[in-house]
């Protein structure tokens, strides 16, 4: 009975999540981008989908991921041999970003390289950074000494790699940290920071999926240092003919199957690995168990029908709607349609809910998940409108990376720890499957309808979405320490008063 409320509540957070982008799109689809009947239905069937997949989703990581990510961080921070939790963090790190499917769709859309070569390629930077994150936080190590030594890397190398592949490097480290690796990794933080008992453990909790974030960036960098990819074609969406409801919803069905395959492969080495642990270990007792399991079906569940909507049913209609808009008179309208829909998508991605949450919970309320949502929000919107600015004018990513990760980067001085490592993570939680199944193909049609390159101009989208929240989160931050910092001062003012009061009539008093 309680898990059944607990899903309708679920199901009312999904709902009012992704209704916004379905009314925007449907908006779309009867005034500037007329869409054929067939792909609109794919498209609403799809965000039923969505709705249903979230609901599970979210409800699954409650009672899954996050006691197994803690657990695990936990029990693997007491080991005294360095060796053992460094082989292990490394293995979860791959084994969770091999089956993550957000890179499954950026591999199928980058062309020229094998799609295990990348998917490997990510793997093992995420793997190699996820032990870096958590050394960290066993260290104490402060997040923003690592981010500025890793970011001069990484720019300094993407000087230095061929000019069509860098948008496609940037990608993939926001696709990496997605719906089956952020929940897992970020309980993870919170607990390997338990086991210290100094001040900065809450705030250094964060910081895993942002380290996690960069790892690819310099892998699949010096991979297409390799490769040199610029004779390359990119890949498109291809849009499936369907003219009746019953057919969208065979398609549905007929399509279902691979992402219950896809899905499988993906949480099969995490819940492996869990069931290793649990035997070495014995940490979860019956009830909790049992709890974890049927967390891990609900996951499971979630997964299936929220890649299944997304990749069936939004995925077509991203694509129509960029080369619609991009081949009216009035191309300009890249730009805020971009930004209406960047605001609103966010909302539906499944991992923002895990972060809003444990930023509220690790808070204690101080950062709430309306203020997180808005700020994500706003740097979504933001970056949506820069990607389209790209596709109509062919303008340089390095001219608004290399600025927005020095803004980023600067406001790391300036404001509490905290603020810095939910930033950064965000980043990384706020390109997910939405990003990669809708934003990218709406970016890739207006590219190739206005005749750009795709690898250059198209390509990027990701990154955009991954950079902006980061400035948007500190200077949430900034404001909150102007706040306080105010608040204290006219504190001092009225007690000065007062005290200027008392030492008034006690003069009088003496004379």
């Amino acid at each position: 009975m309680r898990l059944n409320k607990q899903l309708q509540e679920k199901n009312k957070e999904s709902l009012s999540s992704v209704l916004p982008i379905t009314a925007i799109v449907f908006l779309l689809s009867i005034s500037i981008a007329p869409l054929d009947p067939g792909t609109l239905v794919l498209f609403l069937f799809g965000a039923i989908l969505l709705i249903g997949g979230m609901g599970f989703f979210t409800l699954g990581v409650d009672m899954s991921m996050t006691p197994m990510g803690e657990g695990v961080g936990v029990e693997v921070s007491r080991a005294r041999h360095l060796i053992v939790p460094i082989v292990l963090y490394f293995l979860l790190g791959v084994l969770a970003t091999v089956a993550e499917p957000d890179l499954q769709v950026l591999a199928e859309q980058v062309p020229s390289i094998d799609n295990p070569v990348l998917i490997w390629t990510v793997a093992i930077g995420v793997g190699i950074f996820l032990v870096i994150a958590a050394m960290r936080i066993r260290m104490a190590v402060p997040l923003r000494r690592l981010l500025l030594v890793f970011y001069f890397i990484v720019f300094a190398l993407a000087a230095l790699a061929p000019a069509n592949f860098i948008p496609v490097s940037f990608d993939s480290g926001g696709v990496t940290t997605g719906p089956i690796t952020v929940p897992f990794i970020m309980a993870l933080g919170v607990g390997i920071a338990s086991t210290r008992s100094d001040k900065n453990s809450a705030s250094d909790s964060f910081g895993l999926v942002s380290l996690c974030s960069i790892g690819p960036i310099l892998s699949v960098l010096l991979l297409g240092s390799i490769y040199r990819p610029e004779q390359a074609v990119p890949h498109t969406t291809s849009i499936p003919d369907v003219s009746t409801t019953l057919e969208a919803a065979q398609y549905f069905w007929v399509s279902l199957p691979a992402y219950f395959r896809e899905v499988a492969v993906a949480l099969i080495p995490i819940a492996g690995l869990f069931l290793v642990f649990q035997v070495v270990t014995r940490r979860f007792k019956g009830n909790e168990l049992l709890r974890i399991g049927l967390g891990l079906v609900y996951t499971y569940l979630g997964l299936v029908l929220f890649l299944c909507g997304v990749n069936v049913g939004f995925m077509p209609a991203g694509q129509l709607i960029g080369a619609t808009v991009a081949s009216s008179p009035n191309r300009w309208l890249l730009v805020p349609i971009g930004m209406v829909i960047g605001y609103y998508i966010v909302k539906a991605e499944p991992a923002v809910a895990v972060l809003t949450k444990q930023v509220e919970e690790v808070s204690n309320g101080s950062i709430t998940h309306k203020a997180m949502g808005h700020a994500l929000s706003i740097g979504v919107c933001v970056s949506v409108g820069l990607a389209m600015l790209r596709v109509l004018t062919g303008l340089n990513i390095f001219w608004l990376l290399i600025p927005g990760y020095a803004i980023s980067l600067g406001l790391t001085f300036f404001v509490p720890p905290i603020f810095t490592g939910i930033a950064f993570d965000s980043g990384g939680v706020a390109s997910g499957p939405m990003t990669a199944t809708f934003l990218l193909p709406f970016a890739q049609g207006a590219c190739q309808a206005l005749g750009g390159d795709v690898m250059t101009d198209a390509f990027g989208i990701v990154a955009m979405v991954a950079m902006t929240p980061l400035v948007t989160i500190q200077i949430m931050g900034l404001s909150s320490v102007v706040r306080h910092s105010l608040a204290r001062r006219r504190f001092r003012h009225r007690m000065e008063q007062v005290e200027d009061v008392i030492l008034y009539f006690d003069g009088k008093e003496g004379a």
